[in-house]
């Protein structure tokens, strides 16, 4: 069961939703499924690991072109109480991108932003959802390059009630900062990678794959890129940065044990 500060859904919206079907079920092994209660002027495809649907996907909103919004990942956080969230985000100094909205039989959710700008979304599922897993095919760290760790982990610590797991000196004295929720579950961290990439703050979803060669091969062979890695990190594990082929930058991560 998923509690309040997990990371409990994640939608791809994009620009060619028959494009990223292809990509993502050669890249991840990922299966698709045409949710029925979509209104059928916005269809809307369950992404279905192993053991479950994880999220979905659905053509990038006008709106959201209107801002200037690239293709993207945005991860659903649940919580107690959306409007109330929405609210605190707010007196917080972060903004209310989409209110409070219900879809019937499924939940509410809201789409917010932190002060810095990064988007996320929150959402209260009507059900029971079930607690992210560590396993190929689901999602397993969130990273938030931002241009002010210290200020965003105020705000989230507030809102969500996350903990501080650890800091860790990265090249060039920056500082990686990795947290948790009250139950150890959710796991993430943040930076000011934001800053030096002089790219605007957002939050980068790390999906984990069954042997990084082999994952990084698909990809380039659907058509996306290596931004960055692969690298290794503390445990001997292993990370790569990626971007599908309409442009939606996602992480790749893989156990070497």
């Amino acid at each position: 069961m998923a509690s309040k500060g997990q990371n409990v859904w994640f939608d791809l919206m994009t620009t060619d939703t028959d494009g990223a079907k292809r990509f993502y079920t050669e890249v991840i092994g990922w299966k698709t499924q045409a949710w029925e209660d979509a209104d059928p002027t916005t269809p809307y495809t369950l992404w279905v690991a192993s053991k479950g649907p994880i999220g979905g996907l659905m053509t990038l909103p006008e709106e959201a072109k209107k801002m200037g919004a690239p293709p993207h990942w945005l991860a659903y956080t649940a919580v107690d109480d959306v409007a109330a969230t929405a609210k605190h985000a707010e007196e917080l100094g972060g903004k209310i991108y989409k209110p409070p909205t219900d879809i019937p039989k499924v939940g509410c959710f809201a789409v917010l932003a932190d002060p810095q700008g990064a988007v996320f979304a929150v959402f209260k599922a009507e059900d029971d959802m079930s607690a992210p897993e560590d396993v190929p095919g689901h999602f397993s760290w969130a990273e938030l390059n931002t241009t002010d760790y210290d200020a965003a982990w105020k705000f989230y610590l507030a809102l969500f009630g996350w903990e501080e797991r650890s800091k860790m000196e990265m090249d060039g004295g920056d500082v990686y900062f990795m947290f948790e929720d009250p139950k150890g579950k959710t796991k993430g961290g943040m930076c000011n990678l934001a800053a030096k990439m002089g790219a605007p703050p957002h939050w980068l979803q790390y999906v984990t794959v069954d042997g990084m060669d082999a994952a990084l091969e698909r990809i380039k062979n659907g058509g996306g890129k290596i931004l960055n890695g692969p690298m290794p990190i503390p445990g001997d594990d292993v990370i790569a940065q990626c971007q599908d082929p309409q442009g939606a930058a996602f992480a790749v991560y893989s156990k070497t044990k």
